[in-house]
């Protein structure tokens, strides 16, 4: 046990991993370590990566432990954001070298089934349907996810292994030009 922390006090023990204590440090990620991963795995979408997250994240906490505020929030929101956000970066930053040709079918082979089955149930003649052909099949699968599946863009970005920023992209240009085509 930390010296004068209790066992459930993360702030406390934000403030003795400042101070230089890494049983401090060790306390918190026995912990939270569990929720932690679970959190960083529903944005990564992969166990593998949601684990390099937490570790980088717990870097972080180590050597910032010190800007940690009580008056700005939780230790716990404070150190939630910060998993959040490695999590995040690795969506957006990690896989700048794949391109639109890399991107293969969605992990979740049962997604995709039921994202293309939305499309396909469309009626042929419709002018929606028209114009969603008339978008490359990444446009339309990204489109079809938010608005069908209901997946924010980083899930999206998570279940096809793309940056946020492709898939916002994507997106964005998706929905002009099914407002162009409907127009």
């Amino acid at each position: 046990m930390l010296m004068g922390v209790r066992p459930d006090d993360l702030g406390g023990a934000l403030a003795a991993c400042a101070n230089g204590d890494r049983n401090a440090l060790r306390s918190i990620y026995d912990q939270e370590a569990g929720r932690l991963v679970a959190i960083a795995e529903r944005i990564v979408r992969r166990r593998d990566l949601a684990e390099e997250v937490v570790q980088d994240a717990f870097i972080r906490i180590w050597t910032h432990a010190h800007q940690y505020n009580p008056a700005c929030g939780s230790a716990r929101g404070w150190i939630f954001a910060i998993v959040r956000n490695r999590a995040l970066n690795l969506l957006r930053d990690g896989r700048r070298e794949l391109t639109v040709k890399d991107v293969g079918v969605l992990r979740d082979e049962e997604d995709a089934s039921e994202v293309i089955a939305a499309w396909q149930s469309l009626d042929r003649n419709s002018r929606l349907y028209e114009c969603l052909a008339t978008l490359d099949e990444t446009k339309r699968r990204s489109i079809l996810m938010a608005y069908v599946k209901g997946y924010t863009h980083g899930e999206i970005a998570g279940r096809l292994r793309m940056p946020l920023g492709t898939v916002k992209s994507w997106i964005r240009r998706g929905l002009t030009a099914l407002r162009e085509c409907m127009g």
